[in-house]
């Protein structure tokens, strides 16, 4: 096999860093039968605390970012943020201005071709989704003005990209809900509530994708000459029982309207991050086959049960309702109140805040 350089973004820190790592543990072993000569190029804001790699330091939303591809053959763009917390301009700029940048600077630099990442959050969830989803299904989410809506814009950016750039080739990879080190997001933020939210009637069915995972994906995507979408996640899902049997956590059950109406009604009053329509991925499937990569011979090194599990440690001690992270105070009363007190009192939230707005005015 000739030899080839692997540029890898968001390379200091988070998906980018483990799999970087990865794929400097492999290039180590280039000397040995079968392995081809490999490089890896480092791209971040700032350099990382990894060697064996060649460091270059640029914004990923800087169009000088062509400059920084050269020699480059694939280049793997992980997604840059999930934080429920994050400024909305600033994630929109990150996730799909940096996208758009890094298609359009790899198409310059003559890049062959590029991986990126969105979510199998693309896919939609809901009630009558099959269990699982397969890779080709079609994207029945809805964009929502939030995380979903710049989702959706990369998915639309990539299968732009080759009809904009003929020679460059896009891979995408769709993981289940992320957990491990440093993750945060809308779901793991659902394991920080005092109870577990389910909705009357609903199907709730988990499936985790650990970034370890995500990492090995994303270097057998850059190896092999493998393009179009690739699902990623452990095998199989929990049922919400088994969840709630793992994680020691007990539910409290909803009518659909007082769950959806609540959480829209704390959104539009900015008391809480994630629109309602988050609310779904906590309620109805959207588990997805791993086809592609098993016909690849990938498999996940972490099954559902483990990946619930790392992420029960990574939130141990946080606190969050409907996705807003609490102080202490608020903590220490929704841990003697429960969930059930915890939901009835959005409404002293909302009479608080219009007090604040009509105060304001």
């Amino acid at each position: 096999m000739p030899a080839r350089t692997i540029g890898v973004t968001g390379a200091a820190s988070g998906v980018g860093l483990a799999l970087a790592r990865r794929l400097v543990s492999r290039a180590g072993r280039t000397g040995e039968p079968g392995h081809s000569e490999l490089s890896v190029v480092a791209l971040d804001a700032t350099r990382g605390d990894l060697d064996g790699v060649t460091w270059r330091i640029v914004e990923l939303t800087d169009p000088g970012l062509v400059r920084r591809l050269e020699g480059c053959h694939v280049l793997v763009h992980p997604l840059a943020s999930m934080d429920p917390d994050l400024d909305p301009q600033r994630r929109r700029d990150l996730l799909v201005r940096g996208t758009q940048t890094v298609l359009t600077s790899a198409a310059a630099a003559g890049v062959a071709r590029v991986v990126l990442t969105t979510s199998a959050m693309v896919y939609g969830a809901l009630p009558d989704n099959p269990v699982p989803l397969p890779e080709d299904a079609p994207l029945r989410a809805v964009p929502d003005g939030g995380l979903l809506g710049d989702l959706l814009e990369i998915e639309r950016l990539a299968a732009r990209a080759p009809l904009a750039h003929p020679g460059l080739q896009v891979t995408v990879l769709r993981p289940a809900a992320l957990v491990g080190p440093g993750v945060d997001t809308v779901l793991t933020r659902h394991f920080e509530a005092p109870r577990l939210l389910v909705v009357r009637d609903a199907r709730p069915c988990w499936q985790f994708c650990h970034v370890e995972d995500l990492a090995s994906a994303l270097e057998l995507a850059a190896l092999e000459q493998v393009t179009g979408v690739l699902a990623v996640g452990s095998p199989g899902w929990l049922e919400q029982e088994e969840v709630e049997r793992i994680s020691g956590m007990r539910r409290v059950e909803l009518p659909a309207a007082l769950a959806f109406g609540t959480a829209e009604r704390l959104h539009r009053l900015g008391l809480i991050p994630a629109p309602a329509s988050d609310l779904q991925y906590v309620v109805h499937p959207w588990v997805v086959r791993c086809d592609r990569l098993e016909q690849l011979s990938w498999q996940a090194s972490f099954d559902n049960a483990t990946a619930l599990g790392v992420l029960l440690d990574e939130v141990e001690g946080r606190h969050a309702l409907a996705a807003r992270r609490l102080g202490r105070r608020d903590a220490a009363g929704l841990g003697a109140a429960g969930a059930a007190v915890a939901v009835v009192g959005t409404a002293a939230l909302v009479r608080r805040a219009r007090r604040q707005r009509r105060a304001g005015g």
